[in-house]
């Protein structure tokens, strides 16, 4: 959903030598759509095999969960969206939209040989395909990573796992597994630790970070059931909210 809860949250920046040990259900789809974005050649080209096929999306799974894996110990279970529910019909609609214009952007700001322009267009464009999807699991199958398909959306899923107690904590860029009744969020659970903004052009320093559930709701004096209604007003992938 992409709730825009951060300045709600009460934030635990961590090392990644810290989460050694913990089993964490990431969101597959969320850090597939990362890679698709940013593992791209300077003109915003993504990586592609001899048949042309983009490798952007294998690539990144490779490198980060082989070492989130291996140098360290973080112990990775990755959960894929099943068919979305209804009602975010209008706001997949509306991504499209914004992915067609950033296309067109891109190849007018190559044809200017922007290239600084065209990367941060490029980096709105990508889809993922199921082939794309398959292709992951295929290959984290190949590591020995287990994986899971969700009945829909997939931080509902791993919200259920950590709250069951099957994993320690969801892993997302986003909070929404926070409302689905997650104690713990991981965010930012990447090596290279940078995120690029493309409405400004530029990459930003980032750290993981933990997010524990109760100790947000303590701090601000709400319920989970309040905290979802706070969501509602602000705006869902599901709804508008008030403007």
């Amino acid at each position: 959903m992409g709730v825009q809860l951060s300045k709600l949250v009460v934030k635990r920046v961590v090392e990644l030598r810290g989460l050694r040990g913990k089993r964490v259900a990431v969101d597959a789809n969320n850090v597939l759509h990362q890679f698709l974005a940013l593992v791209r050649k300077p003109d915003g080209t993504p990586l592609t095999d001899p048949q042309g096929r983009v490798t952007s999306h294998l690539v990144g799974l490779a490198f980060r969960s082989t070492r989130l894996l291996c140098d360290y110990g973080i112990d990775l279970f990755f959960v894929f969206d099943g068919p979305p529910p209804s009602f975010k019909q209008r706001e997949l609609a509306r991504r499209r939209e914004v992915k067609e214009k950033a296309a067109r952007e891109w190849l007018e700001a190559l044809r200017r040989g922007d290239l600084s322009k065209a990367f941060s267009k490029a980096v709105m464009t990508g889809v993922l395909t199921k082939e794309m999807v398959e292709d992951s699991k295929r290959l984290l199958k190949l590591l020995g990573v287990p994986y899971v398909e969700a009945p829909s959306e997939g931080e509902a899923q791993a919200a259920f796992m950590a709250a069951r107690g099957d994993v320690w904590a969801a892993g997302s860029h986003d909070f929404d597994s926070l409302l689905f009744g997650s104690p713990r969020l991981v965010r930012y659970l990447t090596i290279q630790g940078t995120e690029f903004l493309p409405s400004k052009g530029l990459a930003r320093r980032l750290k993981p970070e933990v997010i524990e559930l109760q100790r947000t709701l303590d701090h601000i004096g709400l319920t989970r059931e309040q905290l979802v209604d706070v969501a509602i007003l602000l705006g869902t992938d599901y709804n508008e909210g008030v403007r």
